[in-house]
């Protein structure tokens, strides 16, 4: 069945989508639609322009016999700083005070949109980096995981507090909690985690960084090393923070509990020399 341009340029544009980071040969694309490879690679520089203007994102071209072409997912500075204030102004309603000084997020943890262009935002940040799995401890930052391990094409691995039977056997650790001081627990399956991997670290709020230094302990455990540290909130913190080399989209600067008032600013995502469309 010959397929013609238009119906050529969605299908790629999806496909690409769809397998971010991942080489795909000139060839598969050729025989799929039944089309020369000056025709596919007349295709592809279509959607490449697309996507960058689109602030979609950006193909890269392997030449050679085996080469082919990636999609990797690439942001808009503007639309980031947009995204990214409108969170802040979402956070910054009396109404997610919780004792303690914590915010309410699991509505936006839960809205799909929101949840899938911080996926976007991070995975942007990290797109070019050698990276095999990302790590989140149960259960906030599960969504957050899930949406960037989808744009980065890797899986996803989740430390719990507790062992699982449906998990067989278990590496755990105990670590020092940063704000409260406490030992606690970090449980992850043997299984789910290959020796020697590259990981991504993400948390969906960080005070003193007690948690993330506690994956990165566990990281130990299975010979795996950190690619990369990102959290969604990162609270200010005047005492020595456990982890230093990290991407936050927001900051959160005050919390005054006798005046309901809550300052919410871009975190430290702009500062990190992450490359824009």
């Amino acid at each position: 069945m010959k397929f013609r341009r238009s119906e050529r340029l969605i299908d790629i544009t999806h496909y690409l989508l769809e397998h971010p980071r991942q080489l795909v040969p000139l060839t598969f694309f050729a025989e799929r639609y039944g089309s020369a490879k000056s025709s596919i690679s007349e295709d592809l520089a279509i959607v490449k322009e697309t996507f960058e203007q689109r602030g979609i994102g950006t193909l890269q071209t392997v030449p050679g016999a085996a080469g082919g072409v990636k999609y990797f997912p690439r942001v808009n500075e503007h639309e980031a700083r947009q995204f990214i204030a409108n969170l802040c102004d979402q956070l910054e309603n009396p109404e997610r005070l919780l004792p303690g000084e914590y915010l309410y997020i699991m509505d936006l943890l839960g809205n799909p949109q929101i949840v899938h262009q911080v996926g976007k935002l991070i995975a942007s940040a990290y797109a070019g980096a050698e990276i095999d799995a990302v790590m989140t401890v149960a259960t906030k930052g599960i969504p957050i995981a899930h949406a960037i391990a989808a744009h980065l094409n890797v899986p996803v691995v989740v430390v719990r507090r507790d062992s699982k039977v449906t998990e067989g056997p278990t590496v755990s650790i105990n670590y020092v909690s940063g704000s409260t001081k406490r030992i606690q627990t970090m449980v992850l399956a043997k299984r789910s985690l290959k020796e020697g991997s590259k990981v991504l670290l993400v948390d969906d709020f960080m005070k003193a960084g007690g948690t993330i230094n506690g994956m990165i302990s566990l990281l130990a455990e299975f010979n795996a090393t950190v690619a990369g540290i990102a959290v969604l909130v990162e609270a200010e913190y005047n005492e020595e923070r456990l982890v230093e080399d990290y991407i936050s989209l927001m900051k959160l600067k005050d919390v005054d509990i006798r005046q309901s008032a809550i300052k919410v600013v871009e975190g430290n995502y702009f500062t990190k020399n992450i490359s824009f469309l």
